[in-house]
């Protein structure tokens, strides 16, 4: 059962992506291309709606989230690239956001953090230094890409756009892992290497002490 869940939500997401490529690149259907684009935000506006603890205001809320979609939807439909870009910007800028913060201050890096969750033992320097690194490069990483993305959205044609945001976007974050695991792999000791499933867990809590919903695949610690 667990499989076959998986493999649906697999089969979902590359139906996604393959419509967020067409919708990006101007092909097919101006409404369902819209549609697509903008049921990621609804959604995410729904759910952020269904914590309003007042039902009335629930009710009110999705009404005026309705009214701004017909009142909107003649520009949404002529501009669904922009709505993907927008979309691809924002979770990078807003993950570089969550990373990066981390860095400034007093405080541990983010990863640091996750792995302090992860192990009982006290974290060595090498180990402590090697996660602030890996914080910073996720950092840089979600932030060049939005630039890379700002910089094609605007001088290439939307088709070229959306086969870096749309097509490669998933690829370059699995080789931020392999990179990152490789490099780990050279510096820490097999003892300070954690497993994926205890690396999930880690992010997933310290994700819900910062954000009531993140669903963000996590890197490693």
């Amino acid at each position: 059962m667990t499989l076959l869940r998986n493999l649906g939500a697999l089969l979902l997401m590359a139906a996604w992506v393959v419509a967020a490529h067409v919708g990006s690149a101007g092909w097919g259907n101006a409404d369902f291309n819209a549609v697509v684009a903008v049921l990621p935000v609804v959604a995410a506006l729904f759910m952020a709606l269904w914590r309003v603890p007042p039902w009335a205001a629930r009710v009110a809320g999705v009404l005026v989230v309705l009214g701004l979609l017909a009142w909107l939807w003649p520009q949404l439909r002529s501009n669904v690239p922009l709505l993907y870009y927008l979309q691809h910007l924002g979770i990078h800028v807003a993950l570089g956001v969550f990373f990066g913060r981390s860095l400034l201050g007093p405080g541990e890096a983010l990863i640091t953090r996750m792995a302090r969750r992860i192990f009982s033992h006290e974290l060595s320097a090498r180990k402590v230094r090697y996660t602030r690194n890996v914080t910073l490069a996720w950092t840089v990483f979600f932030f060049a890409n939005a630039l890379v993305s700002t910089v094609l959205f605007i001088f290439a044609p939307p088709a070229i756009w959306s086969v870096h945001a749309n097509l490669l976007t998933g690829p370059l974050i699995g080789l931020m892992f392999v990179v990152e695991h490789i490099w780990r792999l050279c510096v820490l000791a097999p003892h300070e290497r954690p497993g994926l499933a205890d690396i999930v867990k880690a992010y997933r809590r310290e994700s819900a002490a910062a954000s009531p919903v993140s669903t963000t695949p996590p890197p490693a610690a």
